[in-house]
This record gives structure tokens, C-alpha cells and sequence, in this order.
């Protein structure tokens, strides 16, 4: 296998029509699986993503034990976990890696992950435990980095993110959730120089397939592992990026209160991902779906 690639397949945005970026926003009823589903079906279903057979990596947010949104929610996670066997995936894979110095497995049993997926079906697997491979990003902040072996073999990358301010990076939003996957040992390095154009380069070997993004709550300062925290109450889904995050800021500075308060592009994160091409350039390149067409 080329390992070059990083992982997830680069491929085209499945959500997209009429030319335009298709991104969900769902209130929340109280079902969250339910509430799920529509939020995808709202761009044309699973289907567009997830072939039968698929084995698909599911990647949540779970740097620290703390409680929602610092993390991710369990129950949302199994959640997403069902429908995306009862939408084809022929396996799930749950993967991800703490903070440097920190066990991951730990962490992830702390929050109840384990034991709320432990009768799911999904393979459970910790990067800080496994190998690591070595490829070439090509950014221009971000050279090389380790990414893990295991993650690099799936089919299809599925994202759980969670919605929240960071005190270094600005945000914590899809584009972050990227910096889960390198080697711990070399996260350090991130936050010496560029660490927002870094963790956007990052993403240039990082290729989710489908974005998930829990807003039931979320940070409108601090972050990442504590905040002052508001309760949008809302699910959102994309094959975007940008659009995830610029939405996403959209619905945090709508508070008062809020640290975030510039115009949503002009974000580092955000403006150099759309340097890079990672997806949506303006507001004309996507379009808010909220009920069915």
C-alpha cells in the first residue's frame, strides 16, 4: 500500500449540488439518532459517502476526559456508530490519540466511551498504542509527520466533532480534529511556530468523508478542556471543512459574551484553508439546508 496518500481518500465532495457545497443544520428533538440521520439525509443520505462494505474510521474528540463539549459525547458517538453500520460500513473503526503523556485508552474508559461501545460492533483502536508511518504533507508551515498505521488502511474517514473556542488555535472545530491523528511525540512542535497554518496543513493528508458536528453545546470562551459554555442545541453535517467551520463560528459568536467576534473568513485556520483549496472559498460556494427540499 502507498502510504503517501495520509488518510482517507482525497476524492470529490459527495454533498454537493447545483454546484454548491451542501451543509445540514438540525435542532435537536431529544432522539439524537434520529436527528442524526436527518441531519444527513438533508444532503442526500449515507449513500453519497459510505459504499457497502466499507470500513470506515470514526474519529472523535477526545484530548481530555472532560465533559461535553470539551469531548465528545458517548452517546452521540454510539450513535453515529449504528447508523453507519445500518448504512453499509462493513466495519467501524473508533480511533484517536490523547494529549502527549496521557493514555489514551484511560481517558477514553474515564468519559464511559468503552463500556457505551462495548456491545456496538466497532473496533476500538488507539493510535499511542499502535505504528507509525512517516509521509510527506507538502505544506508550507508542515513538512512531514507520523501518522498512524492502522489509519491509514480504512476506506472512508468520518468525523465527530465537537463545537468549542481554543485558547491557542482560536477554535476547535473539523479542521482541528485533524491534529488527533499525529504521533503525540511530535504535537509539541505545533505550537512553537504557525501552530493555526500548521494544524490547516495537516489537513492536506487528513481527508474526511463525512463531518459530523454535536452543537447541542459548546464553548463561547476557554477551551479546549474547559469554557464558558452555551447550548445551541443544533447537529450539523457536511463533506466541507470550511463550511462546517465557518457555520459552526457563526453559531458561537452569536452569543453575547462571545471571545470569537471577527468575521468567520478571516480566521487564520480558516483563510488558509481556503489557500490550501481544503473546500468552500466565500458564502456563495455553500448552501444551509434545514428542511427537506
Amino acid at each position: 500500500m502507498d502510504f503517501a496518500g495520509g488518510i482517507g481518500k482525497t476524492m470529490t465532495n459527495p454533498f454537493v449540488e447545483d454546484g454548491k457545497v451542501l451543509l445540514s443544520k438540525v435542532v435537536h428533538t431529544g432522539d439524537l439518532k434520529a436527528d442524526i440521520l436527518k441531519a444527513v439525509d438533508l444532503m442526500g443520505g449515507f449513500s453519497r459517502a459510505i459504499a457497502k462494505g466499507d470500513e470506515v474510521l470514526l474519529k472523535p474528540n477526545y484530548n481530555s476526559a472532560d465533559p461535553p463539549p470539551a469531548s465528545t459525547d458517548p452517546d452521540f458517538l454510539r450513535a453515529v456508530v449504528e447508523l453507519l453500520f445500518k448504512h453499509g460500513a462493513g466495519k467501524v473503526v473508533v480511533g484517536e490519540s490523547s494529549m502527549q503523556m496521557t493514555s489514551t485508552r484511560k481517558i477514553m474508559a474515564k468519559t464511559g466511551t468503552l463500556e457505551k461501545l462495548k456491545d456496538s460492533g466497532a473496533e476500538i483502536v488507539f493510535f499511542d498504542e499502535g505504528k507509525w508511518v512517516k509521509v510527506d504533507v507538502g505544506g508550507k508551515y508542515l513538512k512531514k509527520v507520523s501518522l498512524p498505521e492502522r489509519a491509514m488502511r480504512v476506506d472512508k474517514l468520518v468525523y465527530s466533532c465537537c463545537m468549542k473556542t481554543h485558547f491557542r488555535a482560536d477554535f476547535s472545530l473539523s479542521l482541528k480534529l485533524a491534529f488527533g491523528f499525529p504521533k503525540s511525540s511530535e504535537r509539541l512542535a505545533f505550537h512553537m511556530r504557525h501552530l493555526k497554518e500548521k494544524l490547516v496543513d495537516l489537513n492536506l493528508v487528513v481527508h474526511p468523508n463525512l463531518i459530523l458536528m454535536d452543537g447541542r453545546k459548546c464553548f463561547i470562551s476557554g477551551g479546549p478542556f474547559s469554557g464558558e459554555v452555551r447550548e445551541p442545541n443544533v447537529i450539523l453535517a457536511s463533506g466541507d471543512r470550511i463550511a462546517m467551520d465557518v457555520e459552526a463560528l457563526k453559531v458561537m459568536e452569536s452569543y453575547e459574551g462571545a471571545k470569537l467576534k471577527s468575521e468567520p473568513w478571516s480566521y487564520p485556520q480558516i483563510r488558509h484553508a481556503v489557500e490550501l483549496g481544503l473546500g468552500a472559498k466565500s458564502e456563495e460556494d455553500y448552501k444551509v439546508v434545514t428542511e427537506a427540499k
